[in-house]
């Protein structure tokens, strides 16, 4: 009974099942019932659950062929002991109890210990691997290198140092509150990494704070974090009555303020989410006011203009709040003021104005007014239904009919400048013959040396779109042109295999006639 006393008592300062404590007591006594008895002998230990009572037995397996004499038997000898023995089957033979020696004693303590060790490890992991994404609190055990041990009562953490605010320091014995982000189970034991940093910790906080976050009224949708200095929040409400900003910031900044002391002074903006991808940039740019935005939903990328006066506003202290409300809305956001986009605008309309000019033969009167109605290429003009010219203020029928003949006519031209060009850089036919690509690309593919159909397989997409250009293909049309120039590398594996099953078919049609 005092056995079984001690073992309750080891479970529960480890926080761990008694009866994983007796189990290592029995692996402890085995160990040393086979030092005793001989390490090739098979001595099992148990202890009675009830009475705590010790019984070691030496275990002999009934075996066809006998390899270790000390804990085998042969069916004969076995068929003399106990007829009704079979292969498989055990004799058990009891034997004394050990009296521990100093050495025996020091090893069973060290078997113990090392498998109540492990046991505490399995319980502390299989505990924390359920609570990642959880704000814990814990004390600080020890700071080495500016990396912080926490103890959270029943198990250890790592608070690494850029996991931590700047500035911020903590000493042996002061109360932190991070954000688990990782458990990971390692030879060592379990390894729990916590944040202060993590964006998620921000959240967490703010559920914590906010009862309808909780309650799942309103919903944070994205973080952006600098930490220690600044942080953007997305929040958007499920009911129409509750103001989601106003919620978070509580009365009279209440809510709000419990959060940033926690983050050492992090100012936090609070932006209303929407799923409109311009909207919700214009909102995560404030406090600067946005007088247009362009997107590009192919490379999500978005073009903010703002006023002269607030550009330094928008893009923050060296480049903050831009970054903030790129990490917030996932968009990459360019800045410019509204003349520097009215100059862009002017170039470019000017560089298209000289291209109608020149590639039509007109005056720059007709290329203005092509350029003001929204044509940017001739292929547009080219190939456009003839009621988009004709719906041109001053335009009729004729001169519709006559821009689109002098724009196909360039283009042939050009197509064909541009196909004798590749041939002269020594362009292969089957690189020519790839739909996609035009005799210009071809010119691109040429001068960078892309010459053969194993060149072009060869490429990435996106070193294809870099020689191209992105206006030219996207990354989809860049794949299927890469794929269609690897096709001969899978007909070419084809054919050996090919070959081989017809000389097999044509040796299994001799066969017979050679038999005969």
């Amino acid at each position: 009974m005092e056995l079984l006393q001690v073992a309750e008592a080891v479970a529960r300062e480890k926080s761990i099942e008694s009866d994983e404590v007796l189990a290592a007591m029995e692996q402890a006594i085995q160990k040393a019932g086979r030092s005793k008895y001989g390490l090739e002998h098979d001595i099992r230990a148990h202890i009675d659950r009830q009475t705590g009572e010790i019984e070691l037995k030496r275990f002999i397996e009934v075996a066809e062929l006998v390899e270790n004499e000390s804990a085998q038997i042969s069916l004969e000898e076995a068929k003399a002991r106990d007829p009704g023995l079979s292969l498989g089957d055990f004799i058990v033979e009891p034997l004394p109890p050990i009296d521990f020696g100093r050495i025996n004693a020091q090893t069973a303590k060290q078997v113990i210990v090392q498998k109540v060790r492990e046991a505490e490890r399995r319980r502390q992991y299989e505990e924390y691997k359920d609570r990642v994404s959880e704000v814990v609190n814990g004390l600080v055990k020890r700071v080495e290198y500016g990396n912080v041990t926490v103890d959270l009562g029943r198990a250890e953490a790592v608070l690494r140092r850029d996991e931590l605010l700047p500035r911020e320091h903590f000493k042996v014995g002061d109360r932190v509150r991070a954000y688990i982000y990782d458990v990971r189970e390692e030879p060592r034991g379990p390894q729990i990494f916590m944040s202060r940093s993590h964006p998620q910790f921000m959240a967490k906080l703010f559920a914590m704070e906010v009862p309808e976050i909780y309650d799942g009224i309103i919903d944070i949708k994205a973080v952006a974090r600098d930490p220690g200095s600044r942080a953007k929040i997305g929040v958007i409400s499920h009911a129409s009555s509750i103001d989601p900003v106003g919620a978070c910031v509580g009365m009279r900044g209440s809510r709000v303020q419990a959060v940033v002391g926690e983050l050492q002074g992090e100012k936090i903006d609070i932006i209303p989410w929407s799923p409109d991808p311009a909207t919700f940039v214009v909102n995560a740019l404030a406090p600067a006011e946005v007088t247009k935005v362009v997107l590009d939903d192919e490379q999500s990328r978005i073009e903010v203009v703002v006023p002269d006066e607030q550009l330094s506003l928008a893009i923050g202290r060296r480049g903050q709040n831009v970054r903030l409300a790129s990490m917030l809305t996932g968009w990459e956001i360019d800045i410019l003021t509204e003349a520097e986009e009215s100059e862009r605008r002017s170039e470019e309309v000017r560089q298209r104005t000289e291209l109608f000019m020149e590639a039509l033969d007109v005056d720059d009167v007709i290329a203005h007014l092509l350029v003001a109605e929204g044509f940017t290429r001739l292929e547009e003009i080219a190939y456009v239904v003839p009621e988009e010219l004709t719906s041109i203020e001053g335009f009729d029928e004729d001169i519709a009919h006559e821009l689109q003949q002098r724009a196909i006519g360039y283009l042939d031209e050009q197509s064909r400048v541009n196909a004798e060009r590749a041939k002269e850089l020594g362009v292969s036919d089957e690189l020519t013959a790839i739909e996609r690509l035009t005799p210009a690309m071809l010119v691109k593919l040429g001068e960078k040396d892309v010459k053969t159909l194993d060149d072009l397989g060869d490429l990435a997409s996106d070193e294809l779109i870099e020689i191209v250009g992105a206006d030219a293909l996207d990354e989809a049309a860049a794949n299927e042109v890469i794929m269609a120039a690897r096709a001969h590398w899978f007909d070419d594996e084809e054919q050996p295999a090919a070959a081989e099953s017809e000389a097999a078919e044509s040796e299994a049609d001799e066969q017979p006639a050679t038999g005969a």
